[in-house]
């Protein structure tokens, strides 16, 4: 037998599939539509290119969600602040307006908490 030198294996040709096709298939085998074998025959697409996609496109989405909460939870520090910001300023008036008129409006419509804070503003306030 004669082994050739310059014989070069033939190569498969494969399609380019786009990211809305890939994502059509993706959605209809996760939503039950069809199975991962259909949409290979379907498609002319490999079984573990479609398992390849899928794989990809659950850590995208994991990805894509912690993002998303971490987001959500500066957001929400950043609210936090902001009340306790409003909170503050708001028993500072009040402190204020009782040392200045005199009336504790505090003991008659604020719980425990609240007041006990109000108290230290107010002597806060008069030192």
């Amino acid at each position: 037998m004669k082994n050739p030198k310059n014989q070069h294996c033939r190569k498969n040709e494969y399609q380019k599939i786009g990211f809305d096709l890939k994502l059509s298939i993706i959605d209809q085998v996760t939503n039950g539509q069809i199975s991962i074998n259909h949409a290979s025959k379907l498609h002319g697409i490999s079984r573990s290119s479609i398992s390849y996609w899928m794989k990809k496109l659950r850590t995208f989405d994991q990805n894509s969600k912690t993002m998303s909460k971490n987001q959500e939870i500066k957001k929400l520090k950043d609210r936090i602040e902001e009340l306790e910001f409003i909170k503050d300023f708001q028993q500072i008036v009040i402190a204020e307006m009782e040392i200045t008129t005199g009336i504790d409006i505090v003991k008659k419509s604020m719980p425990e908490a609240l007041i006990k804070e109000i108290e230290k503003k107010k002597k806060d306030l008069l030192k």
